[in-house]
């Protein structure tokens, strides 16, 4: 079973019309967004979180209970559902503001034993390393992953908007890295943390990298392939690449992993994440197992 630990928020999606510029509601969050993925794809998956006791949190949680996700999704009293508002461009990019004072997502419930105990891997979002509550509880749950010998997945999902600056961020960033056994990369987080970083992380840790349309790479102990994608007409990338993570880890969970097996879990997670961009909104866009199957 694969857990996934982190934010779960609502995506504010904009879009012009002969009305003026509205926003439609959608769950998000890069680590719930995984879990989706996960589930859809045929894993086996829990997810920790936590929310407002508002009506987006409200939302979100009856989400999460009409998806079947298994878990704890934490209602706290005192903060509010983070929001990310989302513009898209003509080709689908997005870019983000978040709406995060005095939110919910880095406020987190301890994992319980339950599904800590089930988990052979343990996937953590990094959303919540901007703030010192997040880092704390972060760098707990992944030390007790450690020392109970279960694998551990990373994000990067680098925002240096909630952070002071790029060089504090990048340097709590590779604290974090130093725990995980899969860490995931958008082509640009490789320039920012350098090629040479990446490189050195990949010795001993398995390094997997979106490209876009020009599909993934994967990186192990010295050796690595880059696996082509499907064509698409891209709508809305918001997710994109936690779809694509979630097919990844869905594949090579509990699995030696040698190149057959990165290659076919990256043409796995290069086609749900492609199909993830033809609709809008993120956990509302994963396709399901059999329209991937086809095209894989």
């Amino acid at each position: 079973m694969i857990l996934s630990v982190g934010e779960i928020l609502v995506d504010m999606i904009g879009a012009e019309t002969d009305h003026g510029f509205f926003y439609e509601r959608k769950a998000g969050g890069a680590p719930f967004n995984v879990a989706c993925a996960i589930k859809k794809m045929g894993g086996n998956c829990a997810f920790i979180g936590s929310v407002g006791c508002d009506l987006i949190g409200e939302f979100l949680i009856d989400t999460v209970k009409g998806l079947g996700i298994d878990g704890v999704v934490e209602q706290n009293k005192t903060r509010n559902t983070t929001l990310a508002f989302v513009n898209l461009d003509a080709f689908g990019e997005r870019s983000f503001c978040f709406y995060r004072k005095h939110t919910a997502d880095y406020v987190m419930p301890p994992i319980p034993p339950v599904y800590f105990e089930q988990a052979s891997m343990i996937h953590f979002g990094s959303l919540m390393l901007s703030e010192s509550e997040g880092r704390e509880y972060l760098e707990r749950e992944m030390e007790r992953a450690r020392q109970a010998g279960k694998k551990i997945s990373f994000d990067v999902n680098f925002r240096d908007d909630i952070f002071p600056d790029k060089q504090t961020a990048v340097a709590i960033y590779k604290k974090f890295m130093e725990y995980a056994d899969v860490i995931k990369f958008s082509e640009d987080e490789v320039a920012l943390f350098t090629k040479e970083y990446v490189e050195k992380l990949s010795q001993s840790k398995l390094v997997c990298i979106t490209l876009g349309k020009a599909g993934s790479r994967w990186m192990y102990q010295g050796r690595s392939n880059q696996v082509s994608s499907i064509a698409v007409t891209p709508i809305d990338t918001t997710g994109a690449g936690d779809a694509f993570y979630g097919a990844f880890l869905t594949k090579i969970d509990a699995q030696q992993w040698n190149d057959e097996l990165l290659d076919q879990a990256c043409r796995f997670g290069n086609v749900c994440g492609a199909l993830n961009t033809t609709k809008r909104g993120a956990v509302d866009a994963i396709p399901t197992l059999e329209q991937v199957n086809q095209l894989i």
